[in-house]
């Protein structure tokens, strides 16, 4: 279905792709290029017992734009919560760059990972292949062919896919460009969730954000773009109530985070 609904669309594609190209030409041109966020490695909560391993794995969010360092993004929030919910010391390296998509992780940083086998793996993909506007086959191609060679690494290790990223949105994006690019990421969701059923130990935490969920949530009345460091990365807020819900999938769906 969700191949057939992409052909539908790419009958329309060659109408739009001039227009789509003149306005993400003019957003790269507006949108600052941020830097990763430092400390890549780090240790979060307290224990006796060994600490707990964790990799994360992905393209620019969890790669840390729009944070200064790790401990105030993604991964070091995500460790925190983790180790709480422990009782442990969680040890956490991040592996990740901006403008990857599911295939150049597998051939760039898959390699670059500890021998040693970690207790989780979580991975955050899923908007360059959509920004590329790859069909929802080769996505799924890349992310079977990304956790058939994890598995060869860490046959056991559980991993964790993300949420995709929430497009339809993104401040920065043309209400054209929130259209097209957010219905082909929850395509790419859809399928993703697919492939993720046939393999045990594999999970995908399929919610999808919402900024007026959040807003009710935590009691603020901030405006989307709040929720933004640079109308498409994710702000330092948005970074941490996102690893706090993915921590809470984790610690309610992952059976050997469970029994850690």
């Amino acid at each position: 279905m969700h191949n057939i609904q992409y052909l539908i669309a790419a009958l329309f594609a060659p109408l739009l792709l001039p227009i789509l190209y003149w306005q993400g030409k003019r957003i790269r041109s507006r949108v600052p290029k941020l830097p990763p966020a430092q400390t890549p490695n780090g240790i979060a909560g307290v224990g006796d017992q060994p600490p707990f391993k964790l990799v994360t794995l992905g393209e620019s969010t969890i790669a840390g734009l729009g944070v200064a360092t790790h401990e105030e993004g993604f991964t070091g929030t995500l460790a925190a919560h983790l180790g709480s919910q422990l009782e442990r010391q969680v040890e956490w390296g991040v592996y990740a760059k901006s403008g990857y998509t599911a295939a150049d992780v597998r051939r760039q940083l898959v390699p670059k990972l500890p021998t040693e086998a970690p207790d989780l793996i979580v991975i955050g993909l899923g908007g360059n292949n959509a920004f590329g506007l790859h069909p929802p086959w080769v996505w799924r191609r890349q992310a079977r062919q990304l956790i058939e060679d994890l598995r060869k690494c860490y046959a056991d290790t559980p991993i964790v896919f993300t949420d995709m990223p929430p497009v339809r949105a993104f401040p920065a994006f043309t209400p054209l460009m929130r259209f097209l690019i957010g219905n082909l990421v929850e395509m790419l969701g859809r399928t993703l969730a697919k492939e993720v059923a046939r393999h045990p130990g594999v999970y995908y935490y399929d919610h999808v954000i919402t900024f007026e969920d959040w807003s009710k949530r935590l009691g603020v009345s901030g405006q989307a773009a709040d929720f933004f460091s640079d109308g498409v990365h994710p702000s330092r807020l948005t970074y941490q109530v996102w690893a706090r819900d993915v921590a809470d999938f984790i610690r309610l769906q992952v059976d050997l985070i469970r029994k850690s």
